[in-house]
């Protein structure tokens, strides 16, 4: 998709603070650091829309951009960052629940999953959490660059067998990297597949 126009709409601590509108949103959460901000850069072909960083936690509001003027998306804050206080993650956990069960525009969420590493307990809880609440969703396996073709096919199958543990039918899985633009097509053709005609 030709991204013509893409803007940062601003930040919230709640979604009920956030704009209400029509328009289909569509969410990126995971592991802090899993590379949220640079997939919606890639994405959108704007290097310097979400704000990244090296240091994990630095996304701590539901950040919102609207593209083309028709769709929106969300960078949420990253789930399983240890060295945040008890309170910050507990306010995180509401802030991510809220938005989930309440953004009655929400299209889908995409989950973002590191493919570098074996399937992290913490994602397959999230995960599963969000199949029992029926949330719309798809997964985004991340920083495929770094990895050879067997070791990410590897990889990709065990984050499958560890989720069919309790899935009968997976959510669509894509594979994705920043650095070479894997996946960029294949997420936009999803998304376009969710649109109303």
């Amino acid at each position: 998709m030709d991204i013509n126009t893409a803007e940062y709409i601003g930040s919230w601590q709640k979604n009920a603070d956030m704009p209400h509108t029509e328009l289909p949103e569509f969410a990126f959460i995971g592991r802090s650091n899993v590379g949220k901000s640079s997939l919606i850069n890639m994405l959108t072909q704007r290097n310097g829309l979400a704000k990244t960083s090296s240091t994990p936690g630095k996304t701590q509001s539901i950040n919102l951009f609207l593209l083309n003027k028709k769709i929106q998306f969300v960078d949420l804050p990253g789930y399983g960052y240890a060295k945040l206080s008890k309170d910050k993650r507990e306010i995180f956990g509401k802030m991510i629940k809220h938005y989930l069960h309440e953004r009655v525009n929400l299209y889908c969420l995409f989950v973002l999953i590191d493919l570098r590493i074996k399937p992290q307990q913490i994602d397959m809880d999230f995960i599963n959490e969000c199949g029992e609440h029926d949330i719309p969703m798809a997964l985004i396996g991340t920083k495929a660059d770094k990895l050879k073709p067997t070791e990410l096919e590897a990889n990709k199958a065990a984050i499958e067998a560890k989720l069919l543990e309790f899935w009968n039918e997976l959510p669509p899985f894509f594979i994705s990297s920043a650095e070479t633009k894997v996946g960029r097509d294949e997420v936009w053709n999803f998304i376009k597949g969710t649109l109303p005609k």
